[in-house]
């Protein structure tokens, strides 16, 4: 972090995050923390869920992201009926009678998962290769996605009908299961004002995908001290039920803990918070400012904490 190049970048990273917020909220009221979320996650190369009920803005706010990132943008709806080859692509015969792949929309830099738990698990598992991999294979080929590549995924946490839920290894995927609640009552009479009006806000293009993957780069660069990482680590163990360092609530409430992939996106996510809190290095309070986003679809409660009434976000603010 010391060359000069670098300390030029952190302040063009600074500079673009606060474009990015005022540009955002310009279509978006309140929902700020949610937003800050989205832009680390970004920043931080990871993909996010939001989880919210109906009309809270979750597909207006990835939207608006893509709108201000000069990134290419495909969404898409996810129904019963839709197929893993309507997600990666299929083989077509051209006028030459010659096999060629039609890329489908996976082929893009920000992917809008639009209700994913509405579709069968083997569609769910084609994306999931793609979120992992950074690449598809079809018809044994395999093709890469481009650079810098983000898949925003939604879901309505309360019509469970006809629903398909997404396996834990899905949701390991997932740098932040980022949660939308209702918006303020001041804020709401301005959502209101806005959208029953002839309000129109133009979007500006601040950030182009080279900066992007420049800024992902820098993040990977920046120094963690010794502490933190014990203290992230340790965090993580102690969401482990029935281990050496497992936490009492965790014994009391928690049939499965967090895996490695946790520690990791915890650090990651840590640098970014730092970073674009004008500060060259993480500390404890960047660990904790990420824990209920990175922690919440990773810990999975016990019949107890379900009858008790006990939420993962209780449980993790009593691990912190």
């Amino acid at each position: 972090m010391s060359e000069n190049k670098d300390i030029e970048l952190v302040k063009d990273l600074q500079n673009a995050y606060s474009k990015l917020l005022s540009e955002i909220r310009k279509i978006i009221v309140g929902q700020d923390q949610v937003i800050k979320e989205v832009i680390i996650s970004i920043f931080s190369n990871g993909h996010c869920l939001l989880v919210g009920v109906p009309g809270l803005a979750k597909t207006l706010l990835v939207n608006s992201i893509s709108d201000v990132l000069s990134l290419k943008y495909k969404r898409i709806q996810f129904t019963p009926d839709l197929m893993p080859s309507d997600i990666i692509g299929t083989e077509i015969l051209d006028k030459e009678r010659n096999f060629k792949f039609n890329k489908g929309p996976v082929f893009a830099n920000i992917i809008l998962a639009d209700e994913i738990n509405r579709t069968p698990p083997k569609t769910q598992a084609a994306l999931l290769e793609a979120m992992q991999e950074r690449a598809v294979t079809a018809a044994g080929i395999r093709y890469k996605l481009d650079d810098p590549f983000f898949v925003l995924a939604t879901q309505n946490p309360i019509e469970q009908e006809g629903t398909y839920p997404l396996p834990e290894a899905q949701l390991d995927r997932f740098m932040f299961n980022i949660k939308l609640d209702y918006p303020e009552f001041d804020e709401e009479i301005e959502i209101v004002k806005n959208t029953t009006s002839d309000f129109n806000a133009n979007l500006q293009n601040v950030i182009s995908a080279e900066e992007i993957i420049a800024f992902q780069s820098l993040i990977k660069k920046v120094p963690v001290n010794k502490n933190v990482l014990e203290y992230a680590v340790s965090l993580v163990t102690k969401t482990r039920p029935n281990t050496d360092k497992a936490h009492s609530i965790t014994n009391n409430y928690l049939s499965w803990g967090a895996g490695p992939r946790a520690s990791q996106f915890l650090i990651i996510g840590a640098k970014t918070h730092a970073i674009l809190n004008n500060k060259f290095s993480p500390d404890i309070e960047d660990i904790k400012a990420i824990a209920f986003p990175v922690l919440r679809h990773r810990i999975i409660k016990n019949y107890k904490a379900e009858a008790e009434g006990i939420s993962t976000d209780d449980i993790i603010k009593d691990l912190l």
